[in-house]
Parts: structure tokens; C-alpha cells; sequence
């Protein structure tokens, strides 16, 4: 039976028919006094999916909830799917002192768990904080899906080196094209330049590629950069798409055309769903 947490409604019913099971009627409320209740009262079944993107503390806490009630109502085996892991970025100490907020979410997850499955965590070291080791389910070539099938020479670009696979993964999948990435150069701690690497953009539409964009004032300069460059079209994509504030404002004045991202973050921007990649997961 596949469970939703209340941030992953349309994801949790776009696998249930992926995986043609049942989806549990889940009720969630809050107290006076501010504390949460996650409550399955009709649950049956021997497995029990919780499906929750933990993209707040308050999500965190009605995913242990759901964890705990499905157990509480008899389920045999709880398997934890985050398509988004909050605090996953936290993955070390800042500082002498400062906890490592990764780690801890995990540990606290896993003590209600038999499995945890999570999408295009932003390192995959992090999976190692959950016991057993969770799995790290790459949705990127989902991301292809709903970019325009005319592209001009399109070159797919990463943020950096390191998630250049990231890049080709969705170039991969969309059929053809280059890949780059963007070189970050730091001048202060408030000041970085940002451009491409190598491949000329010039007349070409780009297709920027990333994990997750938060406030976008990064993606945001780099698409300024293209722009002075006599770039074509711009697309920006992304799996988690947190877009905080006004991050789609800054990328559409910076000439992006289009933002396309999943369902692990409902969005405005959720044009396509993880769930088969999910779905062949499990």
C-alpha cells in the first residue's frame, strides 16, 4: 500500500499507478498547541510505502508519524521513499561544534524503516548515514521528457565539473548534443564568476542542468553569461525543484525560457513524475 506524506500527494498517487497498488487515505492534522498529527486509519496490507519529500521540519516529524502508524496498524514491512532528503546538503560539520544535520535526519528515519529510497540526493555519501545503507535512485533522464524536440545543437550544461554525468545523463536521454560545464571561480566570499567551459553557445540552445536550484541566484548569473555570448534558447532543468522566494523570477529575467523539474518537489514547474524510476527500484 503506498502511504503519502502531505508534501508528495501527486507523486505517491502517480506510483501507486505505476505499481498498481493501493493508495492509503491518509489524514494529517495539527493540534492547538501546534504539534502534528499523520494518521493512516484504514491501512491493510503487509508492505507499506511511505512516500514523503522531507522539505521542511515539519515534514520530517509527519514522516516518523506515518512510519510509526502504518507499524502501528500491522505492517510487516516499511519501506521509506524521499524523493527529496531535506538537510542533505548538510552533510558535514560547518564547524568545531555544529552537528551534521544529514546524518542525524538519517538516523532518525532509519529507526522506523526496513528500506529508504531517495532520488538524486545532492551526494550519494549521504545514503550511508542510514542503516542499512539506502539507495540513491537516479531520475535525471526523466528530465528530458518535456524539453522541446527542436533543439538547435543543443548543449547541455552542468553546474560545475563534478555533476557534469548529470548533464549527459539528460543528454543521454533526450537523444543528442553536447555537453559542458560551468567554472566557478571565486574572487570572495560573496563574489564568483561563473562561466562555460569550452563549448561555444553562440546561436545554440542550452539546456542547464541540475540536481536541485534553491534561490537561483546562481543559475541565474550563469544564464547571464550565456546571454552575453549570443546563446539561442535557454531551458533550465532540475530534479528537486525547491525554487525558494523569487528564484523563478531571477531565472526568467535572466532569459531563461522555460524551468522543468519532477514531482520530487511539487511544483508549479513539476512537469514530469520520478515514479517509474522509482517504481523500478522497488
Amino acid at each position: 500500500m503506498i502511504v503519502s506524506g502531505s508534501a508528495s500527494q501527486s507523486l505517491a498517487a502517480a506510483l501507486a499507478r505505476e505499481l498498481e497498488e493501493p493508495l492509503a487515505a491518509v489524514e494529517y492534522d495539527r493540534f492547538p498547541d501546534g504539534e502534528l498529527l499523520a494518521a493512516v486509519p484504514d491501512f491493510e496490507g503487509d508492505r507499506a510505502v511511505v512516500v514523503a519529500s522531507t522539505v521542511s521540519s515539519d515534514a520530517h516529524v509527519e514522516l516518523l508519524q506515518l512510519q510509526d502508524a502504518v507499524r502501528e496498524a500491522g505492517a510487516e514491512e516499511v519501506v521509506t521513499v524521499l524523493p527529496y532528503m531535506g538537510y542533505a546538503r548538510q552533510d558535514e560539520a560547518f564547524e568545531s561544534g555544529h552537528p551534521v544535520s544529514a546524518r542525524a535526519t538519517a538516523r532518525a528515519t532509519s529507526t522506523g524503516t526496513d528500506r529508504v529510497l531517495t532520488v538524486n540526493p545532492h551526494e550519494e555519501a549521504v545514503c550511508e548515514f542510514f542503516e542499512p545503507t539506502a539507495t540513491a535512485v537516479d531520475a535525471a533522464g526523466r528530465l528530458a521528457e518535456p524539453l522541446p524536440g527542436d533543439l538547435a545543437e543543443p548543449v547541455f550544461l552542468s553546474p560545475d565539473a563534478g555533476a557534469i554525468d548529470l548533464a549527459e545523463t539528460v543528454r543521454d536521454a533526450y537523444g543528442g548534443g553536447d555537453t559542458d560545464y560551468f567554472e566557478k571561480t571565486r574572487h570572495s566570499g560573496t563574489e564568483v564568476e561563473i562561466t562555460p567551459s569550452d563549448v561555444a553557445v553562440g546561436d545554440r540552445d542550452v539546456v542547464v542542468v541540475d540536481d536541485i536550484i534553491a534561490t537561483g541566484s546562481t543559475m541565474s548569473q550563469a544564464v547571464g553569461v550565456l546571454e552575453d555570448r549570443g546563446v539561442g534558447r535557454v531551458f533550465v532543468t532540475c530534479v528537486h525543484p525547491l525554487l525558494a522566494r523569487n528564484a523563478a523570477t531571477k531565472l526568467s529575467r535572466a532569459g531563461v525560457e522555460s524551468i522543468y523539474g519532477t514531482d520530487t518537489i511539487e511544483r508549479q514547474v513539476s512537469s514530469v513524475s520520478v515514479a517509474p524510476a522509482i517504481a523500478d527500484a522497488l
